[in-house]
């Protein structure tokens, strides 16, 4: 009898166990009800678009992953999502093969240049260890590319998941690595507007001046991944 009673409990345990692990690209009925979405299902692309361009090519969907196509004969180019989105929360999840190098954009507007980076502000994502040059500060993982340098950032090693979180809300923007927050700015100040004209963005106008746009991922170089794409308006 007293077996079968630690059979029962064991068995309970097991059930509560799988029955409150989440799976991956899924919300719980918490998120649902706060207001999230997934950009992501772990199946299809049906959520995105290639920038300036019609349906995706050359991303793949791996195990619940969303894998893009790197330096190849399949070269896919940028995607973006179908929605547009102005103030929100987008969390996602990355790793980055060696040597690799991607980013997430946000406020991307299509049409105005033939390349994302010119459109939208990057979050970084790069192999900061792994690669054989010296990276500036506004290019490591984190950072506002080309702007704003990650402050107290912990990458983790390339074969492990990292944890990402923009907030946008306003001018105000808030960028998120594994749990901590690594930058903070505020867009169209004076202060970023000078930031702007001492960067890489000087002569591109179009630059970070959307109030509302895609999202986007980056087919750079190399190969990086994804998973558990979702976003909530604010």
């Amino acid at each position: 009898m007293k077996n079968s009673s630690l059979l029962l409990v064991c068995y309970a345990l097991i059930f509560l166990s799988c029955s409150t692990e989440k799976s991956e690209n899924t919300l719980t009925k918490q998120e649902i009800e706060a207001g999230w979405e997934l950009l992501f299902d772990g199946k299809t692309t049906n959520n995105w678009k290639t920038f300036n361009g019609g349906a995706v090519t050359g991303w793949k969907v791996i195990n619940g992953e969303l894998h893009n196509s790197g330096i190849g004969a399949d070269h896919g180019g940028d995607i973006i999502s179908k929605k547009q989105y102005t103030n929100f929360e987008l969390y996602l999840e990355w790793k980055v093969t060696p040597e690799s190098n991607s980013g997430v954009f946000y406020h991307v507007q299509e049409g105005l240049t033939d390349v994302i980076y010119e459109s939208g502000p990057e979050y970084q994502l790069i192999d900061d260890k792994g690669l054989p040059t010296e990276l500036e500060g506004w290019q490591h993982s984190g950072a506002n590319y080309g702007m704003n340098p990650p402050q107290n950032a912990k990458v983790k090693p390339v074969d492990e998941w990292n944890t990402t979180r923009i907030i946008v809300k306003g001018p105000h923007v808030e960028h998120w690595l594994n749990g901590t927050k690594v930058v903070e700015y505020e867009l169209w100040t004076d202060q970023w507007l000078q930031n702007k004209a001492a960067s890489k963005w000087a002569e591109v106008p179009d630059y970070g001046m959307a109030k509302s746009g895609h999202i986007g991922l980056q087919d750079h170089g190399g190969l990086t991944m994804f998973r558990n794409i979702k976003i909530r308006e604010l």
